[in-house]
């Protein structure tokens, strides 16, 4: 049996290995030098393909693909600046170790730097923001190019799923003419494995690491973004239970629901400078993504601990406290089981005193939210206990992820956001992406400038009736008022918020959205409800907020945690 596909053997070679790994989805943009890739997806039954014509709307949507799902998405694009328009989403799955399969067509390597059109430097373009760069023969003449390709292939997949996950680069060089087909043999490649090392720490390390532990009256375990993960819940929750241990987690780390300190930013305002030390960890025990809170950073710097072990299988240590001791190679879920198998309870109140200092600041928040006037907080404050139960929550940078830090909403089934560079762009192609695998609702949360920039993720064949985006329309750029250094310049409105009016329901319209609108905290207690009612078409809701009030309103919060009413 044979199969007609395109006459490119090395595209042949490629896409065979893609099937027998496992690859299950591929988003394609349309071009021409790529086009013998295109033929030969297309007539792959075993992979589903999305073709989505602006690439960077592209990589994003595959993104939360691979976000949604945990598995690899490919990318493909054309030759020329189409590559260029990934390297924003390459960057936020590298850092946020989500492994995207990036394969670019390119011109052959004579024509670089002699003026041909679509023709760039495109090998080792994204060298700094992936795992690795390969780039295929340009033609398979003889049985060593074949198992050259192969091998590349093969080594490439393996690569974006081996220790810490991450995107490749696949540069796939292609000659004219570009339309040819041939057939060729079904059967099965070269398959090469990686094999994984031991799931807990080794003997010699193993000791070492409980001498610390048990040393210690006062260990704090602080969770960044990470991928949902039973495993790890189990064992967090088992540790939760000793008394010399508070776990602090970050909305995005899908890790807490009934342990631990979630509102992290709210319970450290609330503790005075001269009780700060008493809450600081002897031994600080940290996985996954980037932090989003400021305030903890800062507290751990200026409050450092003993130790510091970080949980993480990458290349390169991630010493963002400036005391790391230890990097621990192992999945998280797997050395938390190891270690929730080993400790022992210690003599210590350190958990009470975290415990009851979250019940104070709590009682602090629920007044301030009875008399609070409407603002993004208000509507914050709203929103989040209403959304649905078990619904997937998407947060963009860089006002509504903060927000949703200080807030308690466990009917959520998961959280995530591109929290990996926490740039503005492609949250909303993101959504889209996580929005088509996911069964239920996906809510995605958004500022009206973030959203404006990544509006083309709406003009797509992809969109699911699912889908729900709030857009809060307070002006774009309200964090520039509450951040220190450019809320006192004159430069502020011009340069930093670069406030305009966005359509939103003209966007609606535009796209067949159902279009909701609330400037009112009872006026968004009264559409809620049928916002989040399932039909045949997505809905946006925009609500607006004043934009010169947001950022004093919230400033007056964090004054009231601190107990300075004014």
């Amino acid at each position: 049996m044979a199969k007609l596909t395109s006459d490119k053997e090395g595209v042949h070679i490629l896409v065979d290995v893609l099937v027998h790994k496992g690859i299950k989805r591929v988003v394609v943009s349309p071009g021409s030098r790529n086009a013998p890739l295109l033929i030969t997806l297309a007539r792959e039954e075993q992979i589903e393909h999305f073709v989505v014509l602006d690439e960077r709307s592209a990589a994003f949507m595959a993104l939360g693909m691979v976000q949604q799902s945990g598995e690899p998405v490919a990318l493909v694009c054309t030759s020329g600046t189409a590559l260029l328009n990934y390297a924003p989403a390459v960057a936020e799955a590298y850092y946020r170790r989500l492994p995207l399969i990036v394969i670019s067509a390119d011109r052959p390597v004579e024509w670089v730097d002699q003026d041909d059109s679509q023709t760039i430097r495109q090998n080792g373009l994204l060298g700094p923001i992936v795992k690795a760069s390969y780039v295929l023969p340009g033609e398979i003449l003889q049985e060593e190019e074949r198992w050259y390709a192969n091998r590349l292939v093969n080594d490439a997949l393996d690569t974006a799923v081996r220790g810490r996950k991450g995107p490749v680069h696949i540069n796939v060089p292609l000659r004219e003419p570009l339309y040819g087909l041939q057939s060729y043999p079904v059967q099965l490649p070269r398959m090469m494995e990686t094999v994984e090392p031991a799931s807990v720490p080794v003997s010699e390390k193993e000791q070492k690491l409980l001498e610390q532990f048990r040393q210690c009256r006062r260990v704090m375990i602080l969770a960044g973004c990470h991928l949902p993960d039973e495993h790890l819940e189990e064992a967090l929750k088992l540790l939760s239970s000793l008394p010399q241990l508070v776990i602090l987690w970050e909305t995005p780390a899908n890790v807490g629901r009934d342990y631990g300190i979630g509102t992290i930013d709210r319970v450290l305002a609330a503790i005075a400078e001269e009780e700060k030390s008493a809450y600081a960890p002897e031994l600080l025990i940290t996985f996954g993504g980037p932090l989003i809170s400021k305030h903890i950073k800062t507290f751990l710097r200026k409050y450092p601990p003993h130790w510091h072990w970080s949980i993480d299988r990458s290349e390169h240590p991630v010493d963002t406290l400036k005391v790391l001791s230890a990097q621990v190679l192992l999945e998280a879920g797997d050395f938390f089981s190891w270690l929730a198998g080993k400790a022992e309870t210690g003599d210590s109140h350190y958990a009470s005193c975290w415990y009851r200092k979250k019940l104070q600041v709590t009682q602090r928040h629920r007044e301030f939210a009875e008399r609070v006037p409407w603002s993004d907080w208000k509507a914050f404050s709203v929103i989040l206990p209403a959304l649905p139960e078990g619904c997937t929550l998407q947060l963009a940078n860089s006002t509504p992820v903060r927000y949703a830090q200080l807030f308690e909403y466990p009917q959520v089934g998961r959280t995530d956001g591109n929290r990996g560079t926490s740039g503005i762009d492609g949250s909303v192609s993101t959504a889209v992406g996580v929005a088509w695998l996911n069964p239920g609702i996906t809510v995605l949360i958004t500022g009206d400038m973030s959203f404006l920039y990544d509006s083309n993720a709406l003009w797509n064949n992809y969109i699911s009736p699912r889908l729900k985006i709030i857009v809060m329309k307070n002006g774009g750029g309200g964090i520039f008022r509450f951040i220190p250094g450019p809320s006192d310049l004159p430069e502020l409105e011009e340069f930093f918020e670069t406030a305009c009016e966005v359509d939103v329901e003209g966007f609606a319209r535009l796209h067949h959205f159902r279009y909701f609108y609330a400037a009112k905290a009872e006026e968004l207690q009264e559409i809620l409800p049928d916002f989040w009612t399932l039909t045949d078409c997505p809905a946006i809701l925009a609500v607006e907020t004043p934009r010169e009030a947001n950022a004093e309103i919230l400033k007056s919060y964090f004054r009231e945690l601190k107990g300075d009413y004014i």
